[in-house]
């Protein structure tokens, strides 16, 4: 089989046997539905599931499981609170409030609001080095602004945001958070209650877990105030013909049959990180990102897009007179995946004057030896480029 190093990570997660072991028991052994039914397996299943919940709500540092709703990922957590909130707090002329360097999946769901409900969309511009200007930010802040919705770790540059000053800049102006935390939730310690934050995202299979789970917490009190997002079984008290009832969150917010081994997976999944540890998996991917800027800084003609001095274990780059997509064709012809083009991050890429980059980021499976043998090869690559 061909060598493969897998430098992709922030894209999606590599799988622990931990992981696909528990999917492949619970469908081969376990396997019910949960909520809907009396006999055993069925109970059993509801049990596991709803120990996730904690087991999540554990991970985050939420006060209770009920503020813990299961999602199909970070993308729909997003849209789930720009739908909900934005119908229940959201008005004309009011403010909502991103940044320059967001996941298209932060700054599209915001623009779909605005556009319904006549609100502001304002951005926060960010520096040379990729990093916010919180001076700028603090301007934007006004008695308008509902909601403000940030990355934990830019998908892009890598760029670890100063979430609790973000927090309480905003909360000080009655505005409440989102954080994006697809890339930050299984790369370092994370405790919503400490932090403040209204809302909080990731995904699991970013987490080293199943695909098709992703988790938004929000804060109880404000969930109760939030309308459904989808109808259907399961998140209803009652329904007649002419009206229904809603469950209390965080049912209220899971129409449908849930994604119940995906569930079982992602708290496999959880249980493998916190095996770890994430102060050791921050330590890890430091360590490993420091080696990589210091290989890639000496290779002529490369530009490392995102130099904030608080980063994640992502690292970007552009190479003059080499296309990324070039770039990543000979790497993976040598055993390399590496990701490439404009990174569901196309306004942080036009402030650089990209329109395409090569990125690698890194997982708790990836060695020092592997960032050296990435090097050696981008630098092989880059001189057949060069020789074309």
């Amino acid at each position: 089989m061909t060598r493969c190093i897998y430098l992709d990570t922030a894209a999606t997660a590599k799988k622990p046997s931990s992981v696909t072991g528990a999917l492949d028991h619970f469908y081969r052994e376990e396997y019910a539905t949960v909520h809907r039914a009396i006999y055993a397996s069925a109970a059993r299943a509801t049990e596991r599931y709803n120990q996730v919940r904690a087991q999540v709500q554990h991970f985050l540092g939420a006060n209770s499981p009920d503020e813990i709703i299961f999602t199909k990922g970070t993308t729909e957590g997003i849209n789930l609170v720009a739908s909900s909130f934005g119908k229940a707090f959201i008005h004309r002329g009011d403010e909502v409030i991103i940044s320059e360097m967001e996941h298209h999946s932060n700054i599209v769901p915001w623009q779909l609001l605005c556009q319904e409900r006549g609100a502001i969309l304002k951005f926060i511009p960010i520096d040379a080095n990729g990093e916010l200007i919180l001076d700028a930010f603090e301007q934007l802040l006004t008695d308008k602004t509902r909601i403000v919705s940030i990355a934990h770790i830019a998908n892009s540059t890598g760029t670890i945001n100063p979430i609790e000053k973000i927090i309480a800049l905003s909360h000080a102006k009655g505005a409440k958070v989102l954080i994006d935390g697809a890339q930050a939730a299984a790369y370092m310690p994370v405790d919503v209650c400490a932090l403040d934050a209204d809302f909080y995202v990731f995904s699991g299979h970013k987490a080293y877990g199943p695909t098709g789970i992703g988790i938004l917490y929000g804060k109880k009190a404000l969930l109760q105030q939030m309308p459904p997002y989808q109808g259907g079984g399961d998140m209803i008290e009652e329904v007649t013909l002419t009206e229904s009832t809603y469950q209390d969150p965080p049912l209220r917010f899971e129409a449908g049959t849930p994604p119940i081994a995906e569930v079982i997976g992602l708290g496999a999944a959880l249980a493998f990180i916190e095996g770890i540890g994430r102060k050791e998996i921050a330590a890890h991917g430091k360590k490993l990102l420091e080696q990589a800027t210091k290989r890639l800084s000496s290779i002529p003609g490369l530009r490392i897009i995102g130099t904030a001095k608080n980063k994640g274990p992502i690292l970007s780059f552009t190479v003059e007179g080499a296309h990324p997509l070039d770039i990543g064709t000979l790497l993976d012809l040598r055993g390399f995946a590496v990701r490439t083009g404009h990174l569901c991050a196309q306004p942080t890429l036009r402030h650089f004057g990209v329109t395409a980059l090569t990125r690698i980021s890194f997982g708790v499976y990836n060695t020092p030896e592997e960032v050296d043998l990435f090097a050696d090869a981008l630098e092989e690559v880059l001189r057949i480029l060069a020789s074309k």
